[in-house]
Parts: structure tokens; sequence; C-alpha cells
């Protein structure tokens, strides 16, 4: 259920805006999402696993948040970040 280290490496060089940056808005939002990719892969054979729904709902939570505070300080980013990673708005 959880990425591989090369695919979290992987998404940090994608999504950084600078070298070395793992904290920024946009490497979260791309960790979260594919952490919510894989979860989401996992209930379509595990439909009651309740106790791993519980931690998606608060992993999309978060995710909205850093959207949310990502479109408030700079749109063009965010717009980009959706379009990047597929999320519908």
């Amino acid at each position: 259920m959880s990425i591989t280290a090369e695919k979290k490496k992987e998404l940090i060089e994608k999504f950084a805006t600078k070298p070395g940056d793992t904290g920024s808005p946009e490497v979260q939002v791309a960790i979260l999402t594919e952490r919510i990719n894989n979860l989401t892969e996992h209930f379509k054979t595990n439909k009651k696993d309740n106790h791993s729904r519980r931690g998606l709902l608060a992993m999309v939570a978060t995710r909205r948040k850093l959207l949310d505070y990502t479109k408030k300080k700079d749109e063009a980013r965010y717009k980009t970040l959706i379009e990047a990673l597929g999320i519908r708005r």
C-alpha cells in the first residue's frame, strides 16, 4: 500500500521547485496523490478494510488543505499542479 523509495524519489525530482526540495506543497501533494491512488486500488479488492479507509480520508483532507494553500498563494502553480497530477477539481 505504501509507495517505494524509488517512486518517492522520482516524484520529488519531478515536482521539486529547487534542488533538494522535499517540503514544498507540490511535492507533498504529488506524494499524497500517489499514496491515495495506491489505496484506491487496494480497496477494489479489500472492500471491508475500514481502518485503511479512515487513513485514506485523512490523506484526502490533507491534500485538499495543501491544494487550497497553493491556490491561495499562486493560482498558476495550482493549475499546473492539478493538470500534471490529473486531479479533477
